[in-house]
């Protein structure tokens, strides 16, 4: 279900500048089963954004080519981090990094994500889901920390086609993967209900 509030507003990168967006809100919670739950609110022009359709949900690389909204989740004090990423399309993505973009081979198999996308006049509202299991170790019994993020694909490119948003942009080009932008922090998964 959609938050009624967003807690936190994502900002564009000062290289990638996008008029036609007005906002970008998020919030990140768990839930009581333990699976984290991530909503995304884009408010703008939507007529000229790209904003691909709806496809059979599956795993596929390349999201972030197009419009797509992303997770970077690690454990406070330890290198690793998981990366997710979620198409209004309802394709996804997930990966394991063990350290800095070192991605770890392909043996974790992911759980597929909840995913559930609306759109309407002037706004785009996305809600990821993803199960316990998909999170980084310990991720249950220490305090996460995130980057949640966006990639903006415009229809016209007179300001750049691409815009990238995130909490925080600790580099000079836009880089979810940057540790510096993990600054969303949630404690402990909540108990299971009895």
């Amino acid at each position: 279900m959609f938050p009624t509030e967003f807690t936190h507003s994502l900002r564009p990168h000062p290289a990638t500048p996008a008029p036609v967006v007005r906002s970008i809100e998020v919030c990140a919670t768990w839930r009581t089963d333990g699976h984290l739950e991530l909503a995304w609110c884009l408010r703008g022009d939507m007529a000229r954004l790209l904003i691909p359709e709806p496809r059979t949900p599956d795993c596929t690389d390349g999201l972030w080519e197009h419009t797509c909204f992303e997770a970077f989740v690690g454990v406070a004090g330890d290198a690793a981090y998981r990366e997710f990423n979620f198409s209004p399309s309802a394709q996804w993505a997930s990966y394991a990094f063990s350290a800095y973009r070192q991605r770890e081979p392909a043996i974790i198999a992911f759980t597929p994500p909840q995913i559930v996308a609306r759109l309407s006049a002037g706004r785009l509202e996305i809600e990821a889901i993803i199960a316990p299991a998909d999170l980084p170790p310990m991720a249950a019994t220490a305090r996460l920390q995130i980057a949640l993020a966006a990639v903006v694909e415009a229809a016209d490119t007179i300001d750049g086609c691409h815009s990238y948003w995130a909490l925080q942009h600790p580099a000079a080009l836009p880089d979810f993967h940057h540790r510096d932008g993990f600054t969303l922090e949630l404690s402990t998964s909540p108990p299971s209900p009895a």
